[in-house]
């Protein structure tokens, strides 16, 4: 794609600290705490109408099953290379058994990953039809999850995990999908680590003091309490949420409208998105924004580098059906093409 110019001389002076943020993400040490989800796809061929009920009748083909909701971001930094701890709840069942078995198989240390009896581990399963010459449709999705708050026993224990293992690690990432994990006690012992990551759907001024929030435009909306419409409701929102969380920096990402990042000293900047064309799924794609741009931090990289390394690897997994990854290998090749699609 062809970059706006004062943005592609930015980028093309910055390729070299880039590359070199790129191969330090291996170095990383990070603690995610979030609602740790399974995502299932169940896929199959249409044979007939059920004569019980006017439903489709699906002959079983495959099953896949990936980490999602917060358990993508844990799984997105190991796949960047980086060292990574989980913290979070499953259920006493199968489901929680094989996202466990997925993290292991991937180096991720998993005894931060408690047993919570009294709720599923949260599994979103979706269900797909094709017929014989006809592409393949998602035809429901089914989720398993409960409503209730954790034990006040587990939140406890969690908070005491996080505290044990704060002074292990580089940087810490909240990915909070409103299932339960991340309540107070929780929070507080996050917030005890000068480098805070947060990427929440909702309550953001739980988390005030963070060092970065990255909300995407709906989430902003929510969070300020109006639309963003123009450029100035955008800039108008990101001081509104720099004052709410006392972050020193927010970054709002706006799908096809680029990301836009905010700093307390009134100073922003806007970082085009960087594939608009190509964009088949932009499931997970917030994870892969904050783990990317996590990993930049860690690496020693500025806030924009950080920002422009999230929106790098963001532009990469859109393309791809499903919950998605990336490696550093992919992030150097589209870096690459697009400073080079940019001369």
């Amino acid at each position: 794609m062809t970059l706006d110019s004062a943005f592609a001389t930015q980028l093309a002076s910055s390729a070299e600290k880039l590359f070199q943020l790129l191969d330090r993400f291996s170095q990383a040490r990070v603690l995610v705490v979030g609602d740790l989800t399974l995502d299932e796809f169940l896929t199959g061929q249409v044979e007939r109408i059920s004569r019980e009920a006017p439903v489709l009748i699906l002959r079983h083909e495959t099953t896949r099953r990936v980490p999602g909701g917060g358990a993508n971001a844990v799984y997105n930094l190991a796949r960047l290379g980086a060292k990574v701890k989980a913290v979070g709840l499953l259920g006493k069942d199968e489901q929680g058994q094989s996202l466990r078995h997925l993290f292991e198989s991937a180096g991720i240390d998993t005894s931060g990953m408690l047993i919570d009896p009294d709720r599923p581990t949260v599994t979103k399963t979706r269900i797909s039809g094709h017929s014989r010459q006809s592409v393949t449709q998602q035809i429901v999705r089914v989720d398993r999850k409960s409503d209730e708050l954790p034990d006040s026993e587990l939140q406890i224990q969690l908070a005491d995990y996080i505290r044990q293992h704060l002074d292990t690690v580089d940087a810490v990432v909240c990915s909070d999908y409103g299932d339960g994990v991340l309540t107070q006690p929780v929070i507080a012992a996050v917030l005890s680590h000068p480098q805070t990551i947060v990427d929440t759907q909702k309550q953001i001024q739980r988390y005030r003091g963070a060092t970065i929030f990255t909300p995407n435009l709906p989430e902003a909306e929510q969070a300020v309490g109006y639309a963003i419409t123009n450029p100035q409701s955008l800039r108008q929102a990101g001081q509104d949420l720099l004052n709410l969380t006392q972050a020193q920096q927010i970054l709002i990402t706006r799908g096809e409208e680029g990301m836009s990042l905010f700093d307390r000293d009134g100073m922003e900047h806007h970082i085009p998105a960087f594939n608009r064309t190509k964009v088949f799924d932009v499931t997970g794609a917030g994870d892969t924004v904050v783990t990317a741009l996590t990993l930049g931090l860690t690496a020693g990289a500025s806030f924009w580098e950080a920002a422009v390394l999230g929106n790098l690897a963001a532009s990469i997994v859109v393309r791809q059906f499903g919950t998605s990854t990336t490696t550093p290998t992919e992030m150097k090749a589209a870096l690459q093409a697009l400073i080079e699609a940019s001369d």
